[in-house]
């Protein structure tokens, strides 16, 4: 698009270098705490270690969620397609202040949570998915990024949608989740109804819900060097079980 200039301008060819276009586009990021990582005991016994993706790991996790894509039961493709998009805009600097948890036992990617922090009261749900079944993974999964979202970001407010009847019916209506007044308040994933929980909600009951959903799991930060070590670098799993 170009006008006639107004006024007479001494020079007429503005060169922008895209560093400065970057800052724009990204934007300044919050300072966030880190999750420090967490080993969880499973319902059957095996171990879930949880710690905060790298960005050098979007790659196989992309190729993962193509896979993901598609499955034709209970939601699964638009999920996978979603977190797809999430995992890319997170690794191409295009979603704000977002964090990614990964959930692994012996190295293998056994569990996926994200969100992003909106501000500093609001934290935004995105998606939870269970890659391997049988240890309630999904939620101990869950129960990690609220717990990060409240008691170490120390936000107020958790927003969250559903595209799955069985995601809604364990925690929309599980939770006894309240939701804001629709469309005049929408969630950014597909402009769904929000439903939220507050913190003093939280401390007042969702906890101890969650926890029992996750089978009484406990988040323990006393992780070993051993465990580390084990899921310093992990791999993918060799077929889709969801």
């Amino acid at each position: 698009m170009k006008f006639d200039l107004p006024e007479k301008a001494s020079i007429e060819t503005l060169q922008i270098d895209v560093r400065d276009v970057e800052a724009v586009l990204q934007g300044p990021a919050m300072k966030l705490p880190p999750f420090p990582g967490a080993t969880v005991k499973l319902k059957d016994g095996r171990t879930l270690f949880i710690r905060e993706a790298r960005l050098d790991e979007a790659p196989k996790m992309m190729e993962y969620m193509e896979r993901i894509m598609k499955v034709d039961h209970d939601f699964y493709d638009i999920v996978g397609a979603r977190v797809y998009a999430e995992i890319l805009g997170w690794y191409r600097h295009r979603l704000k202040d977002p964090y990614t948890l990964v959930g692994l036992v012996d190295g293998v990617w056994a569990g996926f949570a994200n969100g992003r922090v909106m501000n500093e009261k609001v934290n935004i749900s995105l998606h939870t998915v269970a890659l391997d079944r049988g240890g309630r993974i999904g939620a101990v999964m869950y129960y990690a990024k609220a717990y990060y979202a409240f008691e170490m970001i120390k936000n107020t407010e958790w927003w969250a949608t559903y595209e799955s009847y069985n995601g809604w019916m364990r925690w929309g209506l599980g939770m006894a989740q309240p939701s804001y007044p629709w469309p005049d308040v929408q969630h950014e994933l597909g402009g769904g109804r929000v439903y939220y929980v507050t913190k003093s909600y939280w401390d007042q009951l969702i906890k101890d819900y969650v926890k029992q959903m996750a089978g009484g799991a406990e988040l323990d930060f006393n992780v070993p060097d051993s465990i580390r070590k084990a899921n310093e670098n992990f791999t993918v799993p060799e077929g889709i079980n969801v």
